[in-house]
């Protein structure tokens, strides 16, 4: 994470950091050890920055938050999330290949 406005969240506080949060957040599900979720984190700073202020993003890395992963049945990584009023919203698997890909994601959220 290259941006101060991507934060990390965990078991302990994905509640406070996404279910509580006022307004969309996007989640990244993620792992260290994944070569696609490594080449979307550029794309992910620049959405972070793009929607500052009206949406946030925060990363769940799944081994070591499993008990969230398992929480919201995920089984793929990468997968993005959008959390609206503590409830998913919307979600893509995979690397959705753009920063343009992943702001319609946040966009149609928002």
């Amino acid at each position: 994470m290259s941006t101060a406005r991507i934060t990390s969240s965990s078991d302990a506080t994905f509640h406070d950091d996404v279910l509580a949060a006022d307004g969309p957040v996007l989640v990244d599900f993620w792992a260290t050890w994944c070569g696609p979720c490594r080449a979307m984190a550029p794309h992910l700073d620049a959405v972070a920055e793009h929607f500052d202020g009206r949406a946030r993003v925060v990363k769940v890395d799944v081994d070591s938050n499993p008990e969230t992963a398992t929480r919201y049945g995920i089984r793929s990584i990468p997968t993005l999330a959008v959390f609206k009023g503590g409830q998913v919203v919307d979600t893509a698997v995979g690397n959705p290949g753009s920063k343009q890909a992943i702001a319609r994601l946040v966009e149609r959220n928002l």
